[in-house]
């Protein structure tokens, strides 16, 4: 494996001991099916190359040192999937232990920032933060959610929701080796019967084996590296610029 600036996952401590860090990146994911195409680990896998691009992007423009840590692969899944083959559902309890304790790490070691970098729709940090920031007043805990810091219309034809056009394309570029696109299912879902449910006005988690055939609700058929590349570039300037500001200009305005 090919050693990468910034990645802890093949890092020795001679690498690192001499260095000052600003923030720390947790790519976190999940396990499960991603169509017939993709692999289960496709979530954890966007956030993390991502993660990578960005942490480079930032210390080259901004002069900031960033360390990505190994992808967390435990998500929290919804009915009629966790009941497919090898897909792992990590309840609230689970994740919360993983994160505090690597928050607890972090502060001992005397960093201060740590940025999730989340690419799984069925993970919610919000409660999460809140009692880390009850606990630990001073240190900053950011979420981003990989799947919304763009706007999908500017580079993809048909929305993804999961395993669809905007997945495949960028796992195309970051890992063509992975995507075998002539096995994909074309993603055809079904919406709810209650039209309130669609339009948002509640919410309830959708039983995938009721809405999904082959696992993914969107069309990934007209994926290709070159929308992948685009996409995945001008995500990590918008990370980088994050990283960016949270150090160079912290939190608040005086």
């Amino acid at each position: 494996m090919k050693k990468r600036k910034g990645e802890l996952l093949t890092a020795s401590y001679g690498d690192i001991k001499e260095k000052h860090f600003d923030f720390a990146v947790l790519p976190w994911g999940a396990t499960e099916p991603h169509n017939f195409h993709l692999p289960y680990l496709t979530d954890a896998l966007l956030a993390y190359a991502s993660s990578l691009d960005a942490i480079a992007l930032a210390e080259m423009k901004g002069n900031v040192r960033g360390m990505v840590l190994p992808p967390v692969w435990l998500g929290s899944q919804n009915p009629g999937q966790w009941n497919l083959p090898f897909c792992i559902h990590s309840r609230y309890e689970t994740q919360f232990a993983i994160l505090k304790d690597i928050v607890t790490s972090l502060y001992r070691q005397k960093l201060r920032r740590l940025v999730i970098v989340n690419a799984h729709g069925g993970n919610s940090f919000k409660n999460m933060v809140r009692d880390l920031a009850f606990d630990f007043p001073d240190f900053t805990l950011v979420v981003v959610n990989w799947f919304a810091i763009l706007p999908q219309e500017n580079y993809f034809e048909e929305r993804d929701d999961h395993a669809g056009e905007m997945e495949t394309s960028v796992m195309m570029y970051y890992f063509p080796e992975l995507v075998f696109l002539e096995k994909a299912g074309n993603g055809l879902s079904k919406k709810f019967a209650a039209q309130s449910l669609n339009d948002k006005v509640g919410w309830l988690p959708r039983d995938w084996s009721k809405i999904s055939a082959d696992t993914g609700v969107g069309n990934p058929l007209k994926s290709s590296a070159e929308k992948g590349e685009r996409y995945a570039k001008d995500l990590a300037v918008k990370l980088s610029g994050l990283f960016i500001e949270l150090v160079r200009d912290g939190i608040y305005l005086p």
